[in-house]
């Protein structure tokens, strides 16, 4: 946590400008379009990374569909996990956080200028509805990123339980699935460190919808799961 608090501190003024910016863009979504707010969150995300220090790999980019959309399902490990998928995905994308984090500062601000959702998992009604628009926006062809192993403590580079319900709204939807393979993205906020460190995000080949339309929610979870940990077994083999 020394790298998340030494950046907090030398980066009040970047910090107060972003979210000022960011809430006035929302309360003017109208007047900006989806590609000007995105592209704002791209220079947030590369501003975090300088200030902390940090560089992300990434690959696979060629495997991202090039028309329509997509849900993109990344392993999950820290706060630094959409830094780096900002990063690397360079068209306009929103995300799917649970309620309660998205209460969070600057996080709030983000989820309210991409117009992502907010999932409650202590109201199924709720979660309904967010399945629902999810699936309703992805066909109209947004693109969204959802991490289906919920939380991210003490994750490291070892998957948790992939949840079922998580790909429920791309099975609505008819969508490619995008797995998405983090390797050492728990590091920037974990280690007690201020040393350079480099996290890596892989785009793995989309799971076309004829390929799990047959299968229940939790096959497809299965398969999604296995698929990032073939690539995160090669990434750390190689390393």
């Amino acid at each position: 946590m020394l790298r998340f608090y030494f950046v907090i501190g030398i980066s009040i003024p970047f910090i107060i400008y972003y979210v000022v910016k960011m809430r006035f863009m929302s309360a003017h979504a109208d007047r900006f379009s989806d590609e000007k707010r995105y592209k704002l969150i791209r220079h947030l995300a590369i501003h975090c990374m300088i200030n902390s220090n940090l560089w992300t790999k990434y690959t696979g980019v060629e495997n991202l569909p090039k028309e329509g959309g997509y849900i993109m399902y990344p392993n999950h490990q820290g706060k630094y996990d959409i830094v780096g998928i900002f990063f690397a995905h360079k068209k306009p994308c929103t995300l799917v956080m649970e309620a309660e984090r998205s209460k969070i500062p600057i996080a709030t601000e983000v989820l309210d200028l991409l117009d992502g959702v907010r999932l409650d998992r202590h109201n199924m009604r709720k979660q309904i509805e967010s399945i629902d628009r999810i699936s309703k926006e992805v066909s109209e062809g947004r693109r969204y990123i959802l991490f289906p192993e919920g939380g991210y403590d003490n994750n490291g580079n070892n998957l948790q339980d992939f949840m079922p319900g998580a790909f429920k709204a791309a099975l609505k939807a008819k969508c490619p699935i995008v797995p998405v393979t983090l390797v050492d993205s728990y590091k920037p906020y974990s280690i007690n460190s201020l040393k350079r460190i480099k996290t890596q995000v892989h785009f793995l080949k989309p799971i076309q919808y004829d390929e799990y339309k047959d299968m229940n929610t939790r096959e497809i979870a299965a398969l999604v799961k296995e698929k990032i940990q073939e690539k995160m077994d090669s990434v750390l083999q190689d390393k």
